[in-house]
């Protein structure tokens, strides 16, 4: 028969169940919805593309741009930024103005461009080895 000293624990594991019932139960209430959860989950998987993040950092760096710019600045070709650019304007990451043949597309609101910007700082940090 093993006792509790005989049981192999690691070494993060909790010894009881819940430490701080106080903190769980305030952190559980703060804890966003299952929908909201999947919004972001979905949000982070638009960002994860190397691809749509060019596109996406283009338009942080160059403000409002047409798809052919875009697509310059990003070594891509028209139609796959094209692509990029409707999955994006889907989730409210981008937003378009048509000027007759021509659509410019800019950052949706500045929700996006802060998220890029911390994004784009803390792998700036890692770098500088911090």
């Amino acid at each position: 028969m093993s006792t509790p000293s005989d049981v192999a624990v690691a070494p993060d594991a909790c010894a009881v169940r819940v430490v701080d019932p106080a903190k769980v139960a305030v952190v559980a209430a703060a804890m966003p919805g299952a929908t909201e959860i999947d919004e972001l989950s979905q949000m982070f998987g638009l960002l994860s593309d190397p691809g749509r993040l060019r596109v996406i950092t283009a338009l942080l760096e160059g403000g409002e741009m047409c798809v052919c710019d875009i697509a310059a600045a990003c070594g891509h070709s028209e139609s796959a930024v094209s692509h990029a650019l409707r999955l994006l304007r889907a989730h409210r990451v981008v937003q378009v103005r048509r000027a007759g043949r021509r659509a410019y597309y800019r950052l949706d609101d500045s929700h996006v461009r802060l998220l890029l910007d911390m994004a784009l700082a803390h792998t700036g940090h890692r770098e500088a080895g911090g």
